[in-house]
């Protein structure tokens, strides 16, 4: 990840219900969730949710997939783990050990790309 999509995810992870929304992904797991039942959960309108799931496309932190009449919002977990990393890998004054534990947990919590297929 480079500096110009660090910003955009910054920017995106800016705003409370975009975060919710990231947040409440990672959660659900490689399943997702459609757009309806995420306006739901968090009790935003249909139309405010949209609009945030699509500055969270447009930033890579999530993805969407048609299935039937629904759209399925996934996080991305390739792009999360390439945020922290960016932000740690120039960690500690070349000790990297001392952020290892931080970088472990961003690479271990993403599902599995077969799993995520299925």
């Amino acid at each position: 990840m480079d500096q110009r999509q660090v910003l955009a995810v910054f920017s995106a992870l800016s705003q409370e219900t975009r975060l919710q929304i990231v947040r409440l992904l990672v959660v659900t797991g490689p399943d997702g969730m459609a757009a309806g039942a995420l306006a739901e959960r968090l009790e935003v309108s249909p139309s405010n949710i949209s609009f945030h799931l699509k500055e969270l496309e447009h930033s890579g932190l999530v993805d969407a997939e048609r299935q039937s009449r629904s759209i399925i919002y996934t996080a991305n977990y390739e792009a999360l783990g390439g945020f922290i990393r960016f932000l740690m890998e120039d960690c500690c004054s070349g000790h990297p050990e001392i952020c290892a534990p931080a970088v472990e947990v961003a690479a271990c919590c993403a599902p599995k790309m077969e799993e995520k297929r299925q």
